[in-house]
């Protein structure tokens, strides 16, 4: 099982799938997502540092940095 850290708080969050699940057929789900911003910068975040997004405009890399505070 593949893991990588979150943009946002810096845990290691687990990524499903891969050719590692292929051999040991583990149902673990992915706990992020990588998302493009309006910035045009990628971020890996876990679910929980999406939520803490904010919803009245786009995402950028500063609201990004500003969740590990």
């Amino acid at each position: 099982m593949a893991s990588q850290p979150c943009d946002g708080c810096g845990d290691r969050v687990t990524i499903a799938g891969g050719i590692a699940n292929l051999w040991t057929l583990e149902k673990d789900t992915t706990g992020g997502i990588e998302l493009e911003l309006a910035d045009g910068t990628e971020h890996f975040l876990c679910f929980e540092c999406m939520d803490r997004l904010p919803d009245e405009r786009e995402p950028t890399a500063e609201d990004v940095a500003d969740l590990s505070e």
